[in-house]
């Protein structure tokens, strides 16, 4: 159950962190791929059973 919450509650951010506004733009992709980065690693230890 926590780790459906983190996953959703991270999937929010990454959306969230896209440059999509004009002050934001200068930021590039970093702040996106931390976040997909941290997902993914999120994903697969929900996938080998570390997070219930």
């Amino acid at each position: 159950m926590l780790g459906t919450i983190l996953i959703i509650v991270l999937i929010l951010m990454l959306i969230g962190a896209l440059p999509l506004y004009p002050h934001s733009r200068k930021w590039g992709y970093a702040p996106g791929g931390v976040l997909g980065v941290i997902l993914l690693v999120l994903v697969i230890a929900m996938l080998l059973g570390y997070l219930r």
